[in-house]
């Protein structure tokens, strides 16, 4: 039998009681819910259903998912369901991919005011874009667009920034006509820093004025109102990145895009190289090194830690929709920019693709699959059973690896 992937889960398994009493006591409510849920996962610990062939008899367990949205094993599920719902609102017109990102000297204070910061960083975005695209020296039009927060580099660092995928035009101010991007450029992205920076750094200071941000260890000097302010200066002084690629193919091209940014996690399984003598391995891109991949080696104390450090808060909204793409107008915008572009029916404009990145975990909806074992057949539930509330209640627990296909081929 072949050796199973190393999972998240594993690392989490082995190495989070000790993390937990080395750092619990430092852990927000989410944090730990996250470690917990990811440990559950897939186990009998939340229930589950077999499965049996209806022509050969084959059988196989199911476990329930936890559905936390930091679970490498269950976003591929997520995003597929709502990259479907997704499909309906796109255009046939190119698109474009707008990255936004912090600068490094306020990364630690937006890892210690996440809720506040990170809406600071989606304000910003969102009302920079929005302005220079309806300056008729650039554009002239109403845009609408989708924001992804992204937290992590490659490396897990704590590297907050945002990635805006852009239909190329909008709509004229009067809703006469469509406007037209030129067919490789955009918007200009030093305009767009510029701007882009004076708004992140004018919301930032309101948030500070208001009482909203606060400040602890090794940042508490900044609760000063001039030590805040010496810090903002730095800020100003740093180049604010922001990065806009080429425009890429139709509604199908731009789906599959999507779902390389949509319900992602820090890191995937895929990922994961070997956990071994309190070390964990991972593959990572080095940007800084023309995009070569190597591989990173670090404590699994360290390692949980910087996966923890980006679980947002709960609530928090990682996607969000704007211009004729908000949520309060979009099926009336939507229909006047399918009208202004001679589309005679709302209809998807693409198939829901395949997600990418996936862990090959099976969801619940896969029931009816075909066999695996025989190949023709199909998979129905023919026994469900109840979490193990014996078992739920233990603090901590942490269950063993699910059981494996193999195990329960009887042939």
């Amino acid at each position: 039998m072949s050796r199973p992937q190393l999972e998240v889960a594993d690392v989490f398994r082995e190495y989070g009681p000790g993390y937990l009493a080395a750092f619990g006591d430092s852990l927000l409510p989410d944090q730990r819910r996250v470690l917990s849920d990811i440990v559950r996962c897939r186990t009998a610990v939340l229930g589950g259903h077999v499965e049996g062939c209806d022509r050969c008899g084959h059988q196989r367990i199911s476990y329930n998912s936890c559905r936390n949205r930091h679970c490498p094993k269950c976003q591929a599920a997520a995003r597929a369901e709502w990259m479907e719902a997704q499909a309906k609102d796109l255009l046939p017109v190119p698109y474009f991919h707008v990255v936004f990102t912090l600068p490094e000297v306020l990364a630690p204070v937006a890892l210690q005011n996440k809720r506040v910061v990170y809406d600071v960083l989606f304000r910003a975005v969102a009302e920079t874009l929005k302005e220079i695209a309806l300056d008729p020296k650039y554009l002239g039009a109403e845009i609408g667009f989708l924001a992804v927060l992204h937290t992590w580099g490659q490396n897990l660092i704590h590297h907050p920034h945002l990635h805006c995928v852009v239909p190329a035009g909008g709509t004229s101010p009067d809703g006469q006509r469509w406007v037209s991007c030129h067919e490789d450029f955009f918007l200009p992205v030093r305009v767009l820093s510029r701007v882009f920076r004076g708004k992140f750094i004018d919301f930032l200071k309101r948030a500070f004025r208001g009482g909203q941000l606060s400040f602890h260890g090794k940042l508490e000097c900044y609760a000063e109102a001039r030590r805040f302010e010496q810090l903002v200066d730095v800020a100003v002084r740093h180049d604010w990145v922001v990065y806009a690629k080429r425009p890429f193919g139709g509604p199908e091209q731009v789906l599959k895009y999507l779902a390389r940014y949509t319900h992602r996690v820090a890191i995937s399984n895929s990922r994961l190289v070997a956990m071994e003598a309190g070390k964990v391995s991972f593959r990572w891109k080095d940007y800084a090194d023309g995009h070569r991949e190597k591989t990173m080696t670090l404590d699994a104390c360290e390692f949980i830690r910087r996966f923890l450090m980006h679980v947002v808060p709960s609530g928090f909204m990682r996607i969000r929709h704007y211009g004729f793409l908000g949520n309060r107008h979009r099926q009336t915008k939507l229909a006047l920019c399918r009208t202004l572009l001679g589309i005679a029916t709302q209809e998807s404009m693409a198939q829901p693709c395949d997600p990418c990145e996936s862990d090959g975990i099976a969801s619940e909806s896969d029931v009816h699959a075909v066999c695996p074992a025989c190949g023709t057949g199909r998979m129905w539930i023919i026994e469900t059973f109840r979490p193990d509330k014996a078992t739920v209640v233990r603090r901590p627990f942490w269950p063993q690896r699910p059981m494996l296909r193999a195990d329960l081929d009887t042939s």
